[in-house]
């Protein structure tokens, strides 16, 4: 089954829904944060964290050893994560493009860095003259790409001896979503996640975000995937400047790692029949 662009007038935009899906994702997240400011919080479901994805994997060694998970999590983090690997078993990294939170703040941040740098109004697939966000050098962003992994080990590492989940003091979804900024620590976490996002578009995703790894993985084998058709796509580079994740020659890598699955390539694509959403075994379109 494929999906193509089809023609722009019929075509309704996929970043208009992306959109609304990541408002609405931000807007449940921000009204379990205030559920949390209500007296009674231990009896309503447990703390802010128990509601996060990550903290199924900081809790698991503790869990399958003793039974237990850390302080802060229980086993509705087990639900909510296999949530968001049932959609990656589907659609890739779709949840990091679609219905993540701290993603979805990060994408309103980058706006607004837009807008504010001399960037009124977006013209798709043509780069702007705003000055923020800036790309860094391809060294720097070579050398910070691992960062994650890295991350995602000392925190598998660190879990085996913790009472509480290791990123507990430094989850920016505490910070940007928790409402209870009663730490220092906390604070910083939050001006320098807010300061990397409006200077480098989801600086958080590419470098620091430990669930990010175990989600990639997905990239190489879901079923839904697009693909590309050589004889109509011209090079033209529009999806490049449309990706939020810096990755460049996109329709050569439609299978990255690196891809959220946010689709403004398909969006943005100015050639019908170059790109395609196809669910199921495909390959990439090329014909003599």
């Amino acid at each position: 089954m494929a999906v193509s662009q089809g023609t722009k007038a019929a075509r309704p935009s996929l970043g208009i829904l992306r959109t609304a899906m990541l408002i609405g994702s931000t807007g449940i997240t921000l009204l379990i944060g205030i559920r949390h400011l209500l007296p009674g919080e231990a009896a309503s479901g447990g703390s802010f964290d128990a509601f996060c994805p990550f903290g199924a994997i900081e809790t698991f060694w503790r869990y399958v050893t003793t039974g237990q998970t850390l302080q802060t999590t229980n086993l509705l983090n087990f639900t909510i994560l296999g949530g968001v690997l049932a959609v990656s078993l589907v659609a890739g990294r779709a949840f990091c493009g679609w219905m993540c939170p701290v993603g979805a703040v990060q994408e309103f941040l980058a706006r607004l860095a837009r807008h504010w740098s001399g960037q009124k109004r977006h013209v798709r697939g043509k780069a702007g003259h705003a000055r923020l966000p800036i790309a860094l050098p391809d060294r720097a962003d070579r050398m910070l790409r691992p960062a994650k992994y890295l991350i995602l080990a000392v925190i598998l590492v660190a879990s085996v001896a913790a009472v509480y989940p290791p990123l507990h003091d430094l989850c920016p979804a505490r910070a940007l979503f928790g409402l209870k900024l009663t730490t220092g620590l906390l604070w910083s976490v939050l001006f320098v996640f807010v300061a990397t996002s409006l200077f480098v578009e989801r600086a958080w995703c590419k470098y620091f975000c430990p669930l990010a790894p175990p989600l990639a993985i997905f990239n190489k084998m879901s079923p839904l995937r697009l693909v590309v058709n050589h004889d109509r796509c011209n090079q033209c580079g529009r999806c490049d400047v449309e990706c939020s994740m810096g990755i460049q020659n996109v329709p050569e890598r439609l299978r990255d790692m690196e891809c959220i699955e946010c689709l403004e390539c398909l969006d943005t694509c100015a050639r019908d029949g170059s790109l395609e959403l196809r669910l199921g075994k495909a390959t990439q379109r090329r014909h003599s």
